[in-house]
């Protein structure tokens, strides 16, 4: 039987978050539509910026889409297109390091950058700082949990923790199949969500401005003249009238 403490954790907190991280959308895009942006600080260091940023960025993006392949794709799945468990765990495995790896390194690098960069320590904000160590922790617990499974664990969070993520969506919360996952995991998610709940106020909401409009913009037409062909009204200099 689930405690209370269960109940609310893994019943009640992820609708929390939800409903926060939304609300909070919602009303970061209503009153503070200029301030949905990164506020880059690219012009006062790059070298360094250079760096970091694609490996975090292109880290996380794999970790993402592992944690909604890992999550939301049953195990029977897998196997009925022939990938056996022991493939797929050392698959996820070894690619969930390497991502989060790379994901970490970033974030290191672009904390290292911003604490050791005068103008770019400067600029940052108590804000920033919380958000960093929100980030910094859902990282580092995230891959404590995937380093501990490859260690010795081997854990198949697919049996409990998967099934129970899925369950949220049906509005049917399996209690119990989260509380008893090992405790890493249990604190890896709780670290989830609590950034997910902050990410509307903190300069982690530019994920949610991805230009997806720009593949489907209207085409620019230029149109080149030919040198010949332009008179010598049109070389005039901006401050003589014209003659037409």
């Amino acid at each position: 039987m689930p405690s209370p403490i269960d109940i609310f954790l893994w019943g009640a907190f992820p609708y929390i978050a939800v409903a926060i991280l939304v609300t909070g959308l919602i009303w970061r895009y209503r009153y503070d539509k200029f301030g949905w942006t990164t506020r880059s600080s690219e012009l006062y260091e790059s070298r360094l910026l250079r760096w970091g940023s694609p490996m975090f960025h292109m880290g996380l993006l794999i970790v993402l889409m592992g944690h909604l392949l890992g999550l939301f794709i049953p195990q029977s799945w897998t196997s009925a297109i022939g990938l056996s468990e022991n493939i797929y765990h050392s698959l996820a495995l070894w690619l969930g390091i390497a991502a989060g790896v790379l994901t970490y390194a970033g974030i290191v690098l672009l904390v290292w950058r911003r604490r050791t960069t005068g103008p770019v320590f400067l600029a940052t904000t108590v804000n920033d700082k919380i958000m960093y160590i929100f980030l910094v922790a859902a990282l580092t617990f995230g891959l404590a949990a995937t380093l501990i499974n490859a260690a010795a664990l081997h854990y198949n969070y697919r049996v409990d923790l998967s099934p129970w993520a899925r369950s949220l969506f049906v509005l049917q919360p399996e209690v119990a199949l989260m509380a008893r996952t090992p405790i890493e995991y249990r604190i890896h998610a709780i670290s989830g969500l609590l950034l997910f709940a902050i990410l509307p106020f903190t300069r982690l909401v530019h994920a949610f401005a991805a230009p997806v409009q720009y593949l489907f913009r209207p085409y620019i037409v230029y149109r080149a003249r030919d040198p010949q062909n332009i008179s010598t009204a049109a070389l005039r200099p901006g401050w003589k009238r014209s003659d037409v």
